[in-house]
């Protein structure tokens, strides 16, 4: 039998482990809730999500936490594997030191930072700002280094004024990736030692492993390709549900926390773009480079938001319950997790939460 999506929170599971006010992180290994039941993640529901992961999905590694503890995990979680567009919202969150102190500016145009491209662009497309490329919508719509988005649905050239249109392009990501690197004079993968691994104690973060990749004779702005593990990408989920604070560290400007998943794109806007994301069976808005799960009636969802790649990478925060869920499916098998597989999983996996 098909299992409910939407499953009611209950006040009868309130305790005195969830009501603490005190926040749970991680140290060099994460902690296990020593009796997830009694924090409202019943057994019977936990092992029916654990046969739907087996029997419907490709997933090889899972963690769900809830107040900073693992309450399900499934698979190899540690494995570092690709997490494909993931990485757009992970260069999200590195954005943020260096809009605070002044050294990248979102409203720099591509002309003031000397960008173009294989194909020449625009006079009009070289208005396009920073802001405009972090939030899929700086009307440029050339092929970016590497498939894998929705240039299909692209209007034609220059007939879409800067940050007027969204579409969801390969394009605007890598060339973000370009100037962040360019501005701040630093490499990606050592801003992410520096940023996230270090001071979120990442257990298998592993510099060695990431590189970048494109065909640069359509493009010469590679992609920035990255390799986490599911705990990892939880450590992540778990600092942006914590509005950026790691413990007693502000690692992540608050301010830009919120700027990052700001409703840019409504879901309707997006859809009317890509009418496939009707499909999905989660309505998705967008912010900078994350997702954004809009027009839920379900108090679990209401707020939430996600870093999603293709062939099943994700990580969910849940703001409302506390909750962060990171999946992934490691590539080499070449098994294909669609988008609409991924909105299952993300609410089955609160689904099964029967407390507060």
């Amino acid at each position: 039998m098909r299992k409910t999506l939407w499953i009611i929170c209950s006040l009868a599971y309130l305790l005195s482990g969830c009501e603490s006010k005190a926040q749970t992180f991680p140290g060099e290994t994460w902690t296990r809730a020593e009796n997830p039941e009694a924090m409202g993640w019943p057994d019977a529901e936990r092992s029916n999500f654990e046969r739907y992961i087996i029997d419907s999905t490709n997933i090889t590694g899972l963690v769900l936490v809830h107040k900073g503890q693992i309450v399900f995990e499934y698979g190899n979680i540690n494995e570092n594997s690709y997490i494909a567009s993931c990485r757009k919202s992970i260069l999200a969150i590195l954005f943020g030191k260096y809009v605070e102190n002044g050294t990248i500016d979102l409203d720099k145009t591509l002309e003031e930072l000397n960008i173009n491209d294989v194909t020449e662009l625009f006079p009009e497309e070289k208005k396009a700002t920073v802001k405009d490329l972090i939030s899929a919508r700086s009307g440029v719509y050339l092929r970016g280094s590497n498939g894998g988005d929705f240039r299909r649905f692209a209007p034609e050239r220059g007939s879409i004024a800067p940050g007027s249109h969204w579409l969801y392009n390969n394009w605007d990501f890598n060339v973000a990736g370009y100037i962040f690197e360019q501005e701040t004079q630093s490499n990606i993968y050592d801003e992410i030692g520096a940023q996230l691994a270090e001071p979120l104690q990442m257990q298998d973060w592993d510099i060695t492993l990431q590189q970048k990749s494109g065909d640069n004779s359509i493009s010469k702005f590679p992609a920035y390709h990255m390799w986490f593990s599911t705990r990892d990408m939880a450590r992540i989920g778990l600092l942006m549900l914590r509005n950026g604070k790691w413990k007693d560290v502000q690692v992540i400007p608050e301010d830009w926390v919120h700027e990052v998943i700001k409703q840019r794109t409504s879901y309707s806007e997006a859809q009317k773009s890509v009418p496939l994301l009707k499909e999905d069976g989660l309505d998705l808005g967008y912010g900078y480079m994350w997702w954004l799960i809009e027009n839920t009636n379900d108090p679990k969802l209401k707020n939430a938001y996600s870093a999603q790649g293709a062939l099943g990478q994700n990580i969910t925060v849940y703001p409302n319950i506390d909750v962060v869920l990171a999946f992934k499916t490691n590539s080499v098998y070449r098994r294909r997790n669609s988008i609409q597989t991924q909105m299952k999983v993300t609410k089955k996996a609160v689904a099964i939460y029967n407390g507060q």
